[in-house]
């Protein structure tokens, strides 16, 4: 049978090196992205130049700036862009296998199984999938090619920056042996401290506990998946797309956010992505749902119906960032947060401004509909990120 081939890309310090790479005033100089100084808020991402100074994602700005020098640059977010780089990242990917599945803003997986014969060894595939993203977007991205996707995504986390690793089937033991148990999805600080009660600190550690014994220490759903995973037994499919039942965004952060500002932004650019997808596709829908993931993969969906169906970047976002307060969640990091909308309607009619869990605002809009038909051309010819739909700021 042949062997499965699945690779991981991951580009390397995304939002902080689209800053350095936009402004080369800021190359060669530690970059933050995410609150500005003397505000409260966290580190969302930085560079390479800041890593080195013990400064990370989730990290309290007040604590970074201690610990950063003057030159240090901090900006704030600009989600519609990152958002922009990464849909040419994933155009260049497709460029070397048409089984594309993006997870997150900064990294996807292809299925590169018997590609051999046109590119080569599984080396010779990483490196045109990294070269093809350096030359889209002028990143680097870190790549790792096994024979599924749990190793292949540890893989391109084992030489990062601009590593490639391919680890082969009968490789993978020697591989996850020796890494310490927080690296397997799943393994969180409760759980890597129960196992290291029992003397278990490495993946190898546990490969040799006996199932039964896992699952009377973790539960049997969490023992058993723990026991596949530490002998690199995981999902090798790659899933590129599905039939249209609903448009959803979502990133999953680096590392858990509490920053309500950067919340909210990120709900705003997910909000402008399903909107502009909507109307592209002639679809308008009633009910808009809000993802939360936190920490301890702890996730939430909440649903509202409008009474009126919309495809509005406006609508989607308020809706969505007041379901977001309606939550009790306001001072809980996040890890993933995503809008969406489905319940399409094929007779849509007119919709409007939304009703905010309330009563709609009838009639018909029509300068709006011009306005975002304008808005909907400009990013045909010039891409999204060019333009966007002003929604107002606002405390909380």
């Amino acid at each position: 049978m042949r062997q499965r081939l699945i690779l991981h890309a991951d580009l390397d310090a995304f939002f902080a090196s689209v800053e350095q790479r936009d402004r080369p005033e800021y190359r060669a100089r530690p970059v933050v992205v995410g609150a500005e100084p003397g505000r409260r808020g966290v580190v969302a991402a930085c560079s390479y130049e800041a890593r080195r100074y013990g400064v990370h994602s989730a990290m309290p700005i007040s604590e970074a700036v201690r610990r950063l020098p003057p030159e240090t640059v901090y900006v704030r977010p600009r989600m519609a862009v990152y958002a922009a780089v990464s849909r040419e990242v994933l155009a260049a990917l497709a460029t070397i296998s048409p089984v594309v599945e993006p997870v997150s803003i900064d990294e996807a997986y292809l299925d590169v199984s018997g590609l051999e014969r046109l590119f080569g060894s599984p080396e010779a595939i990483g490196r045109r999938a990294r070269d093809a993203v350096r030359e889209a977007v002028g990143l680097s991205a870190s790549v790792g090619i096994g024979p599924n996707r749990l190793v292949a995504k540890l893989a391109s986390e084992h030489r990062k920056p601009d590593g490639l690793t391919v680890i082969p089937r009968e490789g993978v033991q020697d591989f996850l042996d020796p890494m310490p148990l927080p690296v397997l999805h799943g393994v969180g600080a409760k759980t890597a401290r129960a196992l290291e009660r029992m003397g278990l600190r490495t993946v190898g550690d546990v490969r040799r506990v006996a199932i039964e014994e896992l699952r009377r220490r973790l539960g049997r759903v969490a023992g058993a998946r723990l026991y596949e995973r530490c002998r690199g037994i995981a999902s090798d499919t790659v899933n590129p797309g599905t039939s249209r039942k609903s448009i959803s965004k979502e990133i999953t952060f680096e590392e858990d956010i509490r920053d309500l500002e950067m919340l909210r932004d990120t709900l705003r650019w997910a909000a402008r992505e399903v909107g502009h997808v909507a109307r592209r596709e002639g679809l308008k829908g009633t009910v808009v749902t809000l993802k939360i993931r936190l920490e301890g993969f702890e996730t939430h969906t909440r649903t509202h119906t409008l009474s009126v169906p919309t495809a509005r970047d406006q609508v989607i976002f308020r809706e969505g960032w007041a379901l977001f307060q309606a939550g009790d969640w306001s001072e809980r990091p996040v890890r993933l947060l995503g809008v969406g909308i489905a319940g399409w309607k094929a007779d849509a009619g007119t919709d409007d401004q939304g009703d905010l869990f309330g009563g709609a605002e009838s009639g018909p809009k029509p300068k709006e509909e011009r306005i975002y038909q304008a808005l909907d051309a400009v990013t045909a010819k010039f891409g999204k990120g060019t333009v966007g739909f002003g929604v107002p700021r606002r405390k909380g």
